[in-house]
């Protein structure tokens, strides 16, 4: 035959055999199709393999028909959902959105092996279990984390809601769907607020700072029995110190050159708030200086009101307090509204829920923060929080560590 001649039927040949690849496929896809009781699991998968072999060597739409036709399907050969599921994006997103049939293994699978395309995808479906949420969370992919948070039928893990607290701190629209989460516990909450936005700072205290009164009351006799011991028991003495109603540190103020929080804030106010009298103010309101420094160096001014209201100030202490920060106070005609927001919440809490929130402040911020795990936060590197770490360790590598630094 003329070379010619062999050019001129070489399209019908290769047009003949993708009819017959097509053919083929669908045979086998009819036979995949049927119904458990006109086939065996054994003849399934079997068949599955083969479609799975033509299909990988096959044109797009072929596969998107496959796709189409297994989607509705109860019983599906895996290796071949396997497939479709991990495919073009186009083909797997019939699968992905479609059908029942995937388990969780090969959600993961699909999770762990395929594009961000396909765990965008995966995030929306219904009933998704802690499996696959952690598959989907653990490439910290701030879009996928937002969907899963959304997908209210979602369930996440503790370890989940962990990744995306440590993912929200770089990445603030995380922070509205971490806070609608019933999941949420209150030490992931009051570590969100640190870097929250107003709104979200609002939502923390509404949610997380309530009183302390069942505590108090089945509590009430271990202050005495304590004394007796002369607080020897340091655990115990870091729980009743949680849990008692006086906030303010009546040791402090007896050694104090101040004699009260009032009057110390008034010297501030007078002198200017330098680190001596900040560190003075933190120990006579029952904290810690690292926790006084996170509450007054803080961005905006929910701490301040939180410190201020705990400690049973007034109001015109916490605005005294807002001046010695040489904070903006605008004029009697127009305030300046971050102070206004600071008063409103001060107003908005009792000093029972305030004393609650301080107290878990100083508590996660300082009682474990020793200087060689300060500087272990502190080192450059990429790392990841570990899951042996204690809930104040995780607190404290959150706020004060390189974690989460965008």
């Amino acid at each position: 035959m003329p070379l010619t001649d062999a050019i001129a039927i070489e399209p019908q040949t290769q047009n003949n055999a993708g009819r017959t690849r097509t053919i083929l496929a669908r045979r086998l896809a009819d036979i995949v199709c049927l119904p458990s009781s006109r086939i065996t699991p054994v003849e399934r998968h079997m068949s599955g393999d083969l479609l799975v072999g033509i299909l990988a060597q096959s044109p797009l739409d072929l596969r998107k028909r496959c796709a189409r036709r297994v989607a509705p399907l109860v019983d599906v050969a895996p290796g071949l959902l396997r497939f479709l599921a991990r495919d073009d994006i186009e083909v797997a997103r019939i699968i992905l959105e479609e059908s029942d049939a995937l388990s969780d293994f090969q959600l993961v699978e699909a999770s762990r092996n395929a594009t961000l395309d396909h765990r965008l995808i995966i995030a929306r479906r219904r009933g998704l279990s802690e499996l696959v949420c952690e598959a989907l969370l653990a490439p910290g992919e701030p879009e996928v984390t937002a969907l899963v948070l959304k997908n209210r039928s979602a369930k996440l893990s503790q370890d989940g809601l962990d990744r995306a607290l440590e993912l929200s701190r770089s990445h603030p629209i995380i922070c509205e769907g971490l806070l609608k989460r019933s999941e949420l516990r209150p030490s992931q909450g009051l570590t969100l607020f640190w870097w929250a936005a107003p709104k979200e700072r609002a939502l923390v205290l509404t949610r997380f700072a309530v009183g302390r009164e069942i505590m108090q009351d089945a509590a009430g006799d271990i202050f005495s029995m304590m004394a007796e011991e002369d607080w020897q028991d340091p655990l115990v003495r870091k729980a009743m110190q949680f849990i008692e109603r006086r906030q303010r540190n009546r040791a402090a103020i007896d050694k104090s050159p101040y004699s009260s929080l009032e009057n110390a804030i008034d010297t501030a106010l007078e002198i200017g708030l330098d680190a001596t009298l900040a560190e003075e103010i933190s120990y006579l309101s029952g904290i810690k200086p690292v926790t006084g420094a996170q509450i007054l160096s803080d961005r905006s001014g929910e701490p301040l009101a939180v410190l201020c209201k705990s400690t049973g100030l007034k109001r015109d202490y916490l605005v005294k307090l807002w001046r010695a920060l040489k904070r903006p106070v605008g004029n009697a005609q127009t305030p300046d509204p971050s102070m206004l927001g600071t008063i409103q919440c001060f107003d908005s809490l009792s000093s029972n829920k305030a004393q609650t929130v301080l107290r878990y402040w100083n508590w996660a911020l300082s009682s474990e923060l020793t200087a060689e795990f300060k500087d272990e936060i502190r080192a450059p590197g990429d790392m990841a929080l570990s899951k042996d770490l204690s809930t104040p360790e995780r607190t404290a590598a959150l706020v004060y560590g390189q974690w989460g630094e965008g």
